[in-house]
């Protein structure tokens, strides 16, 4: 497998694309995209727009030429999607496209006409959003990020590197759609291991600082949601795990690159670039309901190798090999 030293956390902010004309596609008019998204526009989330731009750009859609594209950000803040999917509306957008199961849910709440392209969603199916992958028979199709046995493989490439670890905290947003399945699915993983887990809710820094107190000197490792929410307080947390000495392993690799030790997830970026091939179907007439939902099939184990020299980890030669990404 290719190997490729991952860049450190990019940064800068997204302009606003310039208003356009009306919203439906027709002849000598500029179609509109809502884009919908509970982060904010900096870091990581740079690269997503970059990649759904690319993505635009390979169907030929230039933003700012021939479609214009409207951003909400929530800023981490959950709460505020609904008022954010409910504006984008208004402008009455040919599609919206919504990240992640909370963006989507909050878009799939506000319109039942207006299609929308869902992008690294959970268990589209399980939420509502869609009667099934093939058929989704609503206003909402995309590609979802739902991996069977993703919280086992997890478990066991941390096992490989902290093989003497029993017991782990694990930090969650109760918040997430998905937050249950995931839980069960580590739990019962954990068991197979036997390993066992100290649960811990987290909602903002408060939490995050409390899980660490109350395990402190009880726990050999932490294992971490991948959900927005908890994304957001990856610095915190990996500050707070390095000072304790403590590994850390996550579902998104933002927590990686904010200095924890290794993440092992879907490619959340390939969406991205996906979904303007489904924004281009349905600007072309398609239905989002006979448009089928496409499920993970490449994931990515990221490791940072600075944070292992720090904790004083060697990492076997054979998971540097199967490494997608190396941070030195």
């Amino acid at each position: 497998m290719n190997r490729r030293v991952f860049l450190s956390t990019l940064t800068g902010s997204l302009l606003a694309a310039p208003l356009g004309a009306e919203a439906q596609p027709q002849a000598g008019r500029v179609p509109r995209i809502g884009f919908l998204s509970g982060g904010s526009p900096v870091g990581l989330q740079v690269v997503v727009v970059e990649e759904f731009r690319r993505g635009l750009r390979e169907v030929g859609l230039v933003e700012g030429q021939n479609v214009v594209v409207d951003y909400r950000w929530a800023e981490g803040q959950q709460s505020r999607l609904p008022e954010l999917a409910m504006d984008l509306v208004r402008l009455t957008p040919d599609v919206i496209v919504a990240a992640t199961s909370p963006s989507a849910m909050a878009a799939y709440r506000a319109t039942a006409s207006i299609p929308i392209v869902m992008v690294n969603v959970g268990d589209p199916v399980g939420l509502g959003l869609a009667a099934s992958l093939v058929r989704p028979g609503k206003n909402v199709t995309g590609l979802s990020s739902f991996a069977v046995e993703l919280a086992a493989k997890q478990l066991a490439l941390f096992k490989e590197v902290v093989p003497e670890v029993k017991h782990i905290a694990v930090l969650y947003h109760p918040g997430s759609p998905l937050a249950g399945q995931w839980l069960k699915d580590t739990e019962a993983a954990a068991r197979s291991l036997a390993v066992q887990l100290s649960v811990w809710s987290v909602h903002g820094p408060d939490d995050v600082a409390l899980a660490f107190r109350e395990t402190k000197g009880r726990v050999g490792a932490v294992l971490v949601q991948a959900d927005q929410v908890v994304n957001l307080l990856a610095g915190q947390i990996s500050a707070l795990a390095l000072s304790n000495r403590l590994p850390t392993m996550g579902g998104n690799r933002v927590l990686a690159e904010a200095g924890g030790l290794m993440v092992y997830s879907n490619d959340f970026i390939i969406p991205w670039r996906r979904a303007g091939a489904y924004v281009d179907k349905i600007l072309k007439g398609a239905k989002p309901a006979d448009l089928p939902i496409e499920q993970p099939t490449k994931f990515e184990l990221v490791i940072n190798l600075k944070t292992a020299k720090t904790l004083g980890l060697t990492i076997p030669p054979s998971l540097l090999q199967r490494a997608d990404h190396l941070i030195e």
